[in-house]
């Protein structure tokens, strides 16, 4: 009885707390009108997903959608389009606990940009943007809730935590919610920078910073994350 209080409470928090980060998101412009999802894994099994044409800024608690393991409604409203999304990227990533997808406009607007490294998306332009989201994958562009972006995320081997959707958004799994969240708000203010320094020849963190930070924040970069990152499209 107790284990099933506490996991009961647990649920009741995760909900309360996907509404008061979206809410946040929203508020600060991040994911405009109805766009973007949030989804968190329950310690029980299943997970919480944001419904479909749903905006972060407005949600309820009680009416968040609650999926079991396959990904099937068990209760609350209809779920987001990209429930095949998150699917993979839980799939894949075992240590995700939550996930954060936005349309957030700089990282948006870096994800069009023909020069952009598939396997490292962002230079390593600051500390803490390796440590929040290591090296971010760039994947083609696929329609709203097309399944096929599955397979485009399975093909990554889970292998990143930050993943840019071409034309689309920024997809950041995290440990907790709050990790998610900051990661894709990290992400966000990365991508902002590049393309305000954009044809100017920035400093980037040396690869014996970028060394130093792994050794001592354990930064999990994927192999040639940011071993290079071209100024023309290759």
């Amino acid at each position: 009885m107790t284990a099933m209080k506490t996991e009961t409470s647990n649920e009741t928090r995760l909900r309360e707390d996907i509404c008061r980060f979206g809410r946040s998101l929203f508020e600060r412009g991040l994911t405009p009108g109805s766009s973007g999802n949030i989804s968190v894994r329950l310690d029980g099994g299943g997970w919480l997903v944001t419904p479909t044409n749903a905006s972060l800024g407005f949600l309820d608690p009680a009416k968040l959608s609650r999926l079991d393991d396959q990904g099937r409604l068990m209760s609350g409203d209809a779920p987001t389009k990209e429930v095949p999304l998150h699917t993979a990227l839980y799939d894949t990533r075992g240590s995700a606990r939550a996930i954060v997808h936005l349309h957030s406009t700089h990282s948006v607007a870096l994800s069009m940009l023909p020069e952009i490294d598939s396997r490292a998306a962002l230079p390593p332009m600051t500390a803490y943007y390796l440590m929040k989201c290591g090296a971010t994958a760039l994947v083609p562009y696929y329609r709203p809730g097309d399944p096929a972006v599955a397979d485009a995320i399975k093909g990554l081997a889970g292998k990143y935590s930050s993943v840019l959707l071409a034309n689309h958004g920024p997809v950041v799994a995290g440990d907790t919610l709050e990790a998610a969240v900051f990661a894709t708000e990290e992400l966000e203010e990365t991508a902002k920078l590049y393309l305000l320094l954009r044809g100017m020849n920035p400093r980037h963190l040396s690869p014996e910073q970028v060394a130093d930070l792994v050794k001592v924040f354990g930064v999990t970069l994927p192999e040639h994350g940011h071993e290079r990152h071209p100024t023309t499209s290759s």
